[in-house]
């Protein structure tokens, strides 16, 4: 009897907490939790529809520190720009007073805007606020801002013209750390820290608000700095802050960055639920196998050296080339995600000649096959070591992204079980249709042309999903 009133208990709990909300909550769950997962499973509304579909994303990351650009009185700082204010050679006074230098006389939105478009991107994500404080946008609950520099200007509100203009969608990146606000607390410690932490969040809520308000045509947020102590304990108000912001700008995406549960738990609640609308743990990584992503919405953000993201006069180590970025893109799309590539503009507001050239370059073999990325996801088809399968969502068209041309020149293609290859073509060429070889059942063999390839090459399949699963069609190409 004991046995059964606890069992009632518990399922008339969970009752209670899916009427309030907590949709994510199953009867397998062993924590129950007020501010876990809402939902269970992913969006499938309009807004997050066109946000899966557009997979190629652009972030900026711009304020303060491209003026020093990693250095400071001839000392290199060795971590990303963004961070020179925690650097112990570089004075917080100093730092603090460069808005005095802010002057990006070179700043042109809808130049960006086209070369974000030329590029092939679907939507953007700008730094409206990074930690330190200093707000690219005239805030009136601040006095840190973009209006206090010499350009005086907004710097957001052109860029969000210029890229909607474009077609582009933007997201606004905010930090939740602020090294510039006096009642900022990395931890509460005593009932003052407590006191100023209350008005800080006030403060936050304000802006956030400001800046939808400000912009009602951006399509969600980008948080950053939500890993303290003060914030990740304290889930009760990033819960009712996510949901606050959602209700005034309805089908606002906003990733797993912002929330933690009541147990400190973030991206992903204490009974493993995603919290927020994407998983956001894919900084300069990416998932391996379709299994990682566990069936979520995911997107991978992407610098193009090791580790800089705001401007840095010295990029050192290892720089990406557009393939090895177009080749990131492809697998993230063929993993159900989106990529997100990086760039840091100078404090003038130009982008360097490396970033350019990757802009143009992956611009050039999007601008040919783009039909791949756009709307792609993932096929259902084992990988085969020349790159990867992408499918038209809802289609059987498949794309063959070849990264890795076999010296054979020869492509294996093995199709799940009922599936049938019915049509193979170069997508930038698609009158003149690749002959397979059959292999065995389901299994193909395309012979690409002999040349010289310099960038991943796309073939697109006609595939039919069908009862019988009979290649007899392509007998008389077997050798």
């Amino acid at each position: 009897m004991k046995k059964f009133c606890t069992a009632a208990a518990t399922a008339l709990l969970l009752l209670q907490l899916q009427s309030q909300g907590q949709t994510g909550i199953s009867a397998k769950d062993s924590i129950i939790l007020e501010h876990g997962a809402h939902r269970a499973g992913n969006r499938t509304d309009a807004d997050m529809e066109r946000w899966r579909s557009l997979r190629l994303g652009q972030f900026i990351h711009w304020g303060l520190y491209a003026i020093p650009g990693g250095e400071w009185k001839g000392k290199t700082y060795n971590g990303a720009a963004e961070w020179i204010r925690s650097w112990k050679e570089m004075p917080q006074a100093d730092y603090d007073n460069l808005y005095k230098q802010f002057n990006p006389v070179n700043y042109n939105p809808e130049q960006w805007a086209q070369q974000a478009k030329d590029m092939g991107t679907g939507y953007m994500i700008i730094t409206t606020k990074h930690h330190d404080g200093f707000c690219l946008w005239p805030s009136k609950y601040s006095r840190y801002t973009v209006a206090a520099s010499p350009w005086k200007k907004d710097i957001i509100g052109p860029m969000v013209t210029a890229y909607n203009k474009k077609g582009i969608d933007v997201y606004l990146y905010f930090s939740i750390i602020d090294w510039n606000h006096p009642d900022y607390r990395a931890s509460l410690k005593t009932p003052a820290d407590s006191l100023a932490n209350s008005r800080f969040k006030v403060f936050v809520k304000n802006q956030l608000q400001e800046l939808l308000l400000k912009y009602p045509t951006v399509k969600g947020f980008w948080f950053d700095g939500t890993w303290d102590d003060s914030w990740k304990n304290d889930g009760a108000f990033s819960d009712e802050l996510e949901q606050y912001l959602q209700k005034i700008h309805p089908g606002l995406i906003i990733g797993s960055r912002l929330r933690a549960d009541e147990k400190g738990a973030r991206h992903f609640d204490s009974n493993g639920h995603l919290m927020g609308d994407y998983e956001q743990g894919w900084e300069r990584k990416l998932p391996e196998k379709f299994a990682d992503i566990h069936g979520n919405d995911w997107e991978g953000v992407m610098t193009i050296p090791e580790n800089q993201w705001g401007y840095n006069a010295k990029w050192a180590g290892h720089i990406k080339t557009s393939n090895e970025l177009i080749e990131m893109l492809v697998k993230s799309t063929s993993l159900d995600g989106n990529f997100v590539i990086n760039f840091g503009p100078k404090s003038d507001g130009t982008f360097r000649t490396e970033e350019l050239q990757r802009m143009q370059e992956i611009g050039q073999w999007m601008k040919t096959n783009g039909a791949a990325i756009r709307g792609g996801g993932y096929a259902g088809f084992e990988k085969q070591d020349w790159g990867y399968y992408i499918r038209k969502t809802g289609t059987d068209s498949v794309f063959m992204v070849v990264c890795n041309v076999p010296v054979s020149g020869s492509l294996r293609v093995k199709l799940t079980a009922q599936t049938t290859l019915t049509k193979a073509a170069y997508l930038d060429n698609p009158t003149q249709p690749l002959l397979p070889e059959v292999i065995g059942k389901n299994e193909y063999f395309l012979h690409l042309d002999a040349k010289n390839y310099q960038t991943p090459v796309v073939i697109l399949l006609q595939t039919n999903r069908s009862s019988s699963g009979d290649n007899s069609h392509f007998e008389k190409a077997k050798t």
